[in-house]
């Protein structure tokens, strides 16, 4: 998912990142070591893993970028969801394979909205966006 969605995954890199730096925050952590592990980032292939492990662990992501993920249970016992406004007719046998179908939706949103805001920026300083990655 990270590969597919790069403006996707630099945010969720960056946003695991931090999460992890904030889970250091004793003085036994300098902020040089913090600077040197922002600079290292986290490898897609890592966040890949901790998402198929618990993909409940991007709901606050995507709750920071205002795309809500809801999954409710049927009376068959059987779990769907809801991204934003928009509902599926599929349901699933377990919560968690609900919540990746959920999340992959959730991940082209979140890929459309970072693209349109990349563009608006491109359209408002005339310049390509080459280093917009870098900012993010």
């Amino acid at each position: 998912m990270l590969e597919k969605h790069p403006l996707s995954g630099a945010l969720i890199r960056a946003w695991f990142l931090e999460k992890m730096l904030e889970s250091l925050e004793t003085n036994a952590v300098s902020d040089e070591f913090k600077d040197m592990m922002r600079e290292a980032g986290i490898e897609n292939d890592k966040i890949s893993i901790l998402i198929d492990v618990n993909p409940r662990m991007l709901l606050d992501v995507f709750d920071d970028e205002l795309i809500f993920i809801e999954t409710f249970l049927y009376p068959d016992n059987t779990f769907s969801c809801k991204i934003g406004k928009q509902a599926t007719t599929n349901s699933w046998k377990t919560r968690k394979e609900a919540e990746l179908f959920a999340i992959e939706a959730a991940f082209e949103i979140l890929e459309e909205k970072l693209t349109d805001a990349r563009m608006g920026v491109i359209g408002q300083n005339g310049n390509t966006g080459e280093h917009y990655e870098e900012e993010l």
